[in-house]
């Protein structure tokens, strides 16, 4: 792909753009977007390398925060969708599906402590049937809604 040229509009092309705000883009741009492989980095540290479609996050990406946090997964217009895994910087991590940035679905959620949830999510929230498998081995079975507890199953 050829480099974008300066003060045009970026069409079909590889090139360098900093926003108003601080945030930068490397990559390839489409129609004057972000469109292909490239790499955002935002003002406040986090950053994402992956794919992108008409402007927006779309596709495999990587995001890495200053925190240590890091996802790893699927994207759709902009937020973290389909399959993926996010490793928190105390050691917790979730891997299972996620819609509109938000865990949503089936997943596995392992705390910092060794604590585990695996089971349904709803926008972020233990929701449905699922496990909760505690440190010293104890489990507890049953039906979550909104981050409670509700019945417990066999």
């Amino acid at each position: 792909m050829p480099p974008c040229p300066e003060g045009e509009v970026r069409n079909n092309c590889f090139g360098t753009y900093t926003y108003p705000n601080g945030d930068t883009y490397v990559g390839e741009f489409r129609d004057g977007k972000r469109t292909g492989p490239g790499t955002y980095t935002y003002a406040n540290g986090n950053k994402y390398v992956g794919e992108h479609k008409d402007g927006k996050q779309h596709g495999q990406g990587t995001v890495t925060y200053p925190s240590g946090n890091k996802y790893v997964g699927e994207y759709r217009d902009g937020k973290k969708n389909g399959q993926g895994t996010y490793t928190y910087a105390d050691g917790g991590k979730y891997v299972g599906e996620w819609k509109n940035g938000k865990e949503h679905g089936q997943g596995t959620l392992t705390y910092a402590d060794g604590e585990k949830y695996v089971g349904g999510f709803k926008n972020g929230l233990h929701h449905g049937e699922g496990t909760i498998t505690h440190v010293n081995g104890k489990t507890l079975k049953g039906i979550w809604e909104n981050d409670k507890f509700k019945s417990a199953r066999d």
